[in-house]
């Protein structure tokens, strides 16, 4: 059987006021499109249909339109809830959708969907765990708040949920797994929320060990591989939702693969969407004009850092709002504030009392509100994160 992963849809997610809906509705076309044209058999999405637990009706619409589309002549489709839906309004229609082989799974329970697979004549089980969350499991998995406890604790209970549902596999049957978790070793993005993504809630790969040919995960917007028990993969988000994705080639997965045999995995990419990209612009706004002039990355949104050696005026930042709309960010660096952070790496100093160093000698002694200092650690700690994205590509 040939089956279609995707994952962290987001619908009705939006970039800095900006809606995304358009480009959403590109992916479904291509979605489509793509599952008739590799003849999958199966779609498997693995959570976070949409971008909050309360989307707009957009969002909803274009979720069931997609999930009609992908299901007609009886193709089935299977949705877990991830961490950024609300489980109940996932699975609320279920029983008006299972007849045309749409299956909505909202809470983490140990459910094992079994799909028939006509074109085949073949059987897939289907471990299917949506996020597990400890308010959506409905239990206190670590007593004293210590984290590690908690990551063993989760970990633990991630892979008591497999075990129970893969009893259902058999040697006759493809045997599969999916979920919308982070597993150790997995890149994440910062279009996911920091506090949503590791920390306690990692899950060990040995929990997957339960026998699964393919496990189809969901929550980290980087396409990738996971090492451990058989095949374990995100899918990736379809779109580039933060600038932490900028240059990434998004993808879906398709799987091929019969009873007891070792799935054959290719990576489809995608065209829809606008990409998000960086302009570091160390020849100051002339450099900027130029790029601009020249057409540099037209459909794009643009996160812009610019160098200068004095402010940038209003009527600037103006001039560069109408000359694209695509412009989403534009921070300027000045020279004090790069031998700032070299100064930084150099200095055995808190980062805090470097600034309030920097502060003092730029306004004659003058020392800085809280707030300041607040605000430069966020813009400090925002650049690192970007950097390690980087690093990890």
């Amino acid at each position: 059987m040939r089956i279609l992963h995707t994952g962290d849809w987001h619908l009705g997610r939006t970039l800095e006021g900006r809606s995304r809906l358009e480009e959403q509705e590109q992916f479904i076309d291509e979605l489509v499109a793509l599952a008739d044209e590799q003849q999958a058999d199966l779609i498997m999405m693995a959570g976070d249909v949409y971008d909050s637990v309360n989307p707009p009706a957009a969002a909803e619409q274009l979720f069931y339109e997609a999930a009609a589309r992908l299901t007609e002549g009886g193709r089935p489709m299977v949705v877990i809830a991830g961490n950024h839906d609300q489980p109940d309004r996932v699975s609320s229609v279920r029983p008006l959708v299972a007849a045309r082989g749409l299956t909505l799974i909202g809470a983490p329970v140990a459910e094992t969907v079994t799909v028939s697979i006509p074109r085949t004549g073949e059987t897939a089980k289907i471990a299917a765990l949506p996020y597990p969350s400890e308010a959506r499991l409905n239990e206190l998995l670590g007593g004293d708040g210590d984290e590690d406890q908690l990551r063993r604790a989760y970990s633990e209970r991630v892979g008591h949920l497999m075990s129970l549902m893969a009893r259902e596999f058999s040697p006759h049957t493809v045997n599969l797994a999916m979920s919308h978790i982070y597993v150790l070793g997995g890149v994440e993005c910062d279009s996911e929320r920091p506090i949503q993504v590791g920390g306690a809630y990692t899950v060990d790969p040995s929990a997957l060990a339960v026998g699964a040919c393919y496990t189809a995960l969901g929550h980290l917007h980087r396409a990738q591989a996971v090492k451990g028990d058989g095949l374990i993969r995100y899918s990736g988000s379809p779109l580039a939702y933060s600038f932490s994705e900028a240059g990434q080639a998004k993808s879906v997965t398709m799987v091929d693969v019969a009873p007891g045999g070792t799935p054959v995995v290719e990576e489809i990419f995608l065209r829809s969407g606008r990409p998000l990209v960086r302009w570091k612009a160390k020849g100051g706004l002339e450099e900027v004009y130029r790029w601009l002039d020249e057409g540099r990355d037209p459909d794009a949104y643009i996160d812009l850092e610019i160098s200068l050696t004095e402010a940038m005026g209003m009527a600037d930042i103006q001039r560069l709002r109408k000359s694209r709309d695509g412009i989403i960010h534009i921070r300027p660096v000045y020279p004090e504030m790069e031998a700032l952070l070299l100064e930084t790496e150099r200095s055995q100093l808190p980062l805090p009392e470097i600034f309030r160093k920097f502060y003092q000698r730029q306004t004659g002694g003058g020392e800085p509100e809280e707030h300041l200092v607040n605000l430069f650690l966020e813009l400090v700690e925002e650049e690192d994160a970007d950097s390690g994205e980087v690093l990890a590509k």
